[in-house]
């Protein structure tokens, strides 16, 4: 029980990657607060399984594309909770379109979802976030290894993740609050799923040849949040099975 008393927050917690960082960091002992983006993706179920469980956790309705939501959810969760310990920005969108075709409304919303909302989450915890602090932010290895088209926007914005991630840590690790980045490959989510039409083509590239799995994800999550990576500042760790080797 690494985490036992410790508060967490997770973005974008009602499914996938998510979902297995909100069902890991239950299980070894944190209290969690779970966001989801709409009405038609509760992470309520999510919630009540880590509470039949034995745990403690609400689910907050809060689309990160708004500000003012993203506010709220901390706001709710150090209501419910007094604090927040651990900071998991997960929440993120991803879409392939051709250049010419790709909307300014599109891009917003991307760059909204997938860094915007990070930099407001942190800015909102840290008033309620001590030395000790975790911020771990959800990258992507398609930051630096593109092997489909239409995928421009979707880089840059986790190639953003990792710049700010960089910055984040040089900020705040002074207050005793570390900064870190995931950045996954393929894995196996309702989003990228393994069994997809592009699923044997990506794992043929993969050396280990499968994908990977949510909790393998939720496992690097919770050694991140652990007082073993006390030293492990401004990092970016892939997780990826050797798919960018």
């Amino acid at each position: 029980m690494k985490h036992a008393g410790k508060i967490a927050l997770v973005t974008g917690g009602s499914t996938g990657q998510g979902a297995a960082i909100a069902r890991r960091l239950s299980a070894d002992g944190a209290a969690v607060a779970i966001t989801y983006p709409a009405e038609t993706d509760s992470a309520e179920p999510i919630a009540h399984e880590l509470r039949a469980a034995g745990g403690r956790a609400i689910s907050i309705l809060a689309d990160n594309s708004f500000d003012d939501q993203v506010r709220a959810a901390v706001e709710r969760t150090v209501e419910e909770y007094g604090r927040i310990d651990i900071l998991v920005n997960n929440a993120g969108i991803g879409f392939a379109v051709p250049v010419e075709d790709f909307t300014m409304e599109q891009f917003d919303r991307m760059f909204a979802i997938n860094v915007r909302a990070m930099f407001v989450a942190v800015q909102a915890a840290l008033p309620h976030m001590s030395a000790g602090g975790r911020i771990i932010n959800t990258g992507s290895v398609g930051s630096r290894f593109i092997r489909f088209t239409g995928l421009s926007v979707y880089a840059m914005t986790k190639a953003a993740v990792e710049g700010l991630t960089r910055g984040l840590a040089r900020d705040l690790g002074p207050r005793g609050i570390t900064v870190n980045a995931t950045q996954p490959g393929q894995i196996d989510t309702p989003m990228n799923p393994a069994d997809g039409p592009y699923s044997g083509f990506m794992s043929d590239m993969i050396p280990l040849g499968r994908y990977g799995k949510p909790s393998e994800v939720a496992d690097l999550v919770s050694f991140l949040a652990s007082p073993e990576a006390d030293y492990i500042n401004g990092a970016t760790l892939t997780i990826d099975g050797g798919y960018t080797v």
